[in-house]
């Protein structure tokens, strides 16, 4: 019996042992596994992220592009609005300055007209020193006068008013011979044309 006892007991223990190792082997797999799971949530999560971070980094590019694009047409509108604003400033200055070029015209003529009075030399002095200015004023703003006779005739500063037989025989056809009333030009632009007598 005690041999009986022993024997279970030996038994019982090498069941108590079997049992540890079992539970040993369970806690393994059990923590084997658990970790398994880790690894596969921390590989799902990483690619996750991956993913929210490809998303951002296509948003942020987006979202440069517009802001260039956007730049973009912020510095065409800028330069839009200069140039008419630039344009709007010569368009006016070239009706201002129209409307004044008769003052000039008459300024001249009153100037031929009274050369050969004697008992007006104190008025055509004082209406030289007017004209002068009203030069002056002109030139200020780029406009030149259009006043030359014996130059070829072109289209873009005179307005012929009629055409006839030249004085002199060595006057080409095509040469203003005389101006009848000044034009002026402003920059390249013609602000009006002379109006020329033409050689045939």
């Amino acid at each position: 019996m005690k041999q009986e006892k022993e024997k279970r007991s030996e038994t019982s223990e090498d069941l108590n042992l079997h049992e540890d190792e079992i539970t040993e082997t369970d806690e393994q797999e059990t923590g084997e596994n658990e970790r398994i799971e880790t690894e596969q949530e921390l590989d799902q999560l990483i690619e996750d992220q991956q993913v929210k971070i490809q998303e951002l980094e296509e948003e942020l590019k987006q979202v440069r592009d517009t802001q260039l694009r956007k730049a973009a047409e912020m510095d065409n509108m800028r330069k839009r609005l200069q140039r008419d604003r630039e344009h709007i400033y010569q368009a006016a200055k070239e009706t201002a300055v129209q409307d004044f070029l008769p003052v000039s015209d008459d300024l001249m003529r009153t100037l031929d007209a009274m050369k050969n009075d004697e008992a007006g030399a104190v008025y055509l002095d004082g209406i030289k020193m007017v004209a002068n200015k009203f030069d002056n004023v002109l030139k200020k703003y780029g406009v030149t006068r259009i006043d030359q006779a014996g130059v070829p005739f072109d289209v873009n500063l005179h307005d012929a008013l009629l055409s006839q037989k030249a004085g002199d025989d060595n006057i080409e056809s095509g040469t203003v011979l005389k101006v009848v009333e000044n034009g002026y030009k402003m920059g390249d632009k013609t602000l009006r044309h002379a109006k020329v007598i033409v050689s045939e």
